[in-house]
């Protein structure tokens, strides 16, 4: 086991936080080296001289740490080690620095348990869960290390006698991660490690509520990074609330911000970005919609639903929100769905037990979220409850999963991304009528439809079909592979991160002409003489 804290030393004392742990429940914590027989301030070079928050169990409500927050300036201080840290990185070949990120998956795999298990006890999510999480970090490193030998260039035919036209790609400098709670590890993934093999270094700021999985991540790749020779500052730590990531925002030493979250601060981020004239990568909410048609498999669409509509209890940007059934299947897949809903309830509990199905909420906030979106649908909106609707009993931050009928398509609660287990029900007669819905709203990430039908599959993936960036065909709207691009249209934000060519947000194109004659000719033709 990697110990995370003790007799550690760091490149920069900027690219962590301080934090002190309270509250000892779990033993696997000890083989983090999260934990000491005597609960202090721990001996680690550490940044970060603000507040100080606290980390909450999800499935307890209790509070296992309390993290010291970084302040602007030692953000700003972070930046400027990464600059420092930068030229060497870049100039490393591509192949090395894949072989270094190469050796930053083997870490993880040596660690897949325990920060799973990690992830489970900070962000709530079952243990299952928690493991492809991880692993979908180690497979975007076994990605980029066969990206870093195919990073590719291009030479064009040139009009003019002797001369050379091509395009080369080169790395931005320091890339800017803000990451969001729900997925703690797998988007930082995703980011950091096409970024670094093409010759990024890298500022991350975790989601607040998720620092310890921040910390575990960050001290696994800089210790790769340390026994490699190259400086820690490479990938950099600050934990912190929005002036954090404003200061990161807005600084024009950082040419990329990607960031994951909602739609409102996504936009208040390309503003401040675009002001200034950097890139931005956006990942931003999802309202997500499964058609089931006349001549679906229905078991196969309910199995599919059930793991879309309250996987991670609701909290992924791809959970389904909106289900759109075919008028003559619907009574029969809405039947079939509220009894797997039933067992989903005795499948409640920890989620670091292997029995547990179904988790908590991440924080008291979604909860009483929830008892306001199921409110409002019950009792102001003319809604009815087919199922849940209910905060569970028991320590913990935990509701039922809920299934909604009755509302209009374009009511204000269902235009808007819910996150939390609660699924809405709409009925069609036709696939065209079903594309509207899917469409109607103004996100844009995932969808799927259920048919047997090779029209409706090509009509579905057509220029007239989905809109959205994820188009499905007889899978649900979460579990998306990290070999293809992944992201969203409208206001999802556009951004497209993991697999496909989804690395060039993170280079720049150079479009370079040489002369290789005694001649000077200008293009199409033009004397100048």
């Amino acid at each position: 086991m990697f110990r995370l804290l003790s007799n550690i030393s760091y490149a920069s004392e900027l690219q962590m936080t301080r934090y002190l742990v309270t509250d000892l429940n779990y033993g696997f914590l000890k083989q983090l080296g999260l934990t000491t027989e005597n609960p202090g301030l721990y001996d680690g070079r550490w940044g970060g001289s603000g507040k100080v928050i606290e980390s909450i169990s999800p499935s307890t409500g209790k509070v296992i740490a309390k993290v010291r927050t970084s302040i602007p300036q030692e953000v700003r201080n972070a930046i400027t080690e990464a600059h420092k840290a930068w030229p060497q990185w870049a100039s490393l070949p591509a192949p090395t620095r894949g072989e270094i990120v190469r050796q930053i998956g083997d870490e993880l795999r040596n660690n897949l348990k325990p920060l799973s298990q990690l992830v489970s006890l900070e962000m709530g999510k079952i243990l299952p869960e928690g493991i492809g999480e991880v692993q979908e970090f180690i497979d975007i490193c076994d990605y980029a290390v066969g990206l870093s030998r195919m990073l590719p260039g291009s030479m064009f035919p040139s009009e003019r006698k002797n001369h050379a036209l091509m395009e080369k790609w080169n790395p931005l400098g320091v890339v800017g991660v803000i990451s969001a709670f729900n997925f703690p590890i797998a988007v930082y993934g995703w980011n950091s490690a096409i970024a670094m093999v093409c010759g990024n270094t890298i500022v991350w700021k975790g989601a607040l509520t998720t620092p310890l999985v921040s910390i575990a991540t960050t001290k696994i790749i800089t210790g790769v990074l340390e026994r490699n020779g190259i400086p820690g500052s490479v990938v950099s730590l600050v934990t912190g609330g929005p002036e954090v990531g404003e200061t990161i925002v807005e600084d024009t030493r950082v040419p990329l911000i990607s960031f994951t979250g909602s739609t409102n601060v996504g936009k208040e981020v390309a503003l401040k970005v675009q002001e200034r004239f950097g890139k931005f990568l956006l990942e931003l909410g999802g309202n997500n919609a499964l058609i089931v048609a006349q001549d679906a498999e229905l078991e196969m669409a309910v199995r599919a639903a059930v793991f879309s509509c309250v996987g991670t209890a609701g909290q992924r940007c791809t959970t389904t929100r909106r289900l759109i059934l075919h008028s003559k299947i619907k009574n029969e897949f809405l039947g079939k769905l509220k009894k797997a809903y039933e067992s989903i309830l005795e499948r409640i509990g920890d989620p670091l037990e292997n029995n547990t199905l179904y988790g908590p909420l991440h924080n008291q906030h979604a909860v009483d979220e929830y008892k306001v979106i199921t409110y409002r649908n019950k009792i102001l909106c003319g809604g009815k409850i087919e199922f849940g609707g209910k905060q569970i009993e028991r320590p913990g931050f935990y509701v039922e999963p809920t299934i909604i009928s009755g509302l209009p398509a374009d009511a204000k609660i269902v235009q808007t991304e819910t996150f939390a287990p609660i699924v809405y029900i709409f009925e069609t007669n036709s696939l065209e009528d079903a594309v509207a819905l899917n469409n109607g709203v103004q996100q844009g990430l995932s969808s799927s439809l259920f048919t047997k039908s090779i029209e409706n599959v090509f009509r579905w993936i057509g220029p007239h079909g989905s809109d959205c960036g994820i188009v499905n065909v007889n899978i649900g709207t979460s579990g998306a592979e990290i070999g293809a691009a992944f992201g969203g249209e409208k206001a999802t934000g556009g951004g497209r991160e993991s697999g496909s060519d989804a690395w060039k947000h993170y280079m720049r194109r150079a479009t370079i002409t040489i002369n290789y004659g005694n001649d000077l000719p200008l293009a199409q033709g033009i004397k100048f003489e």
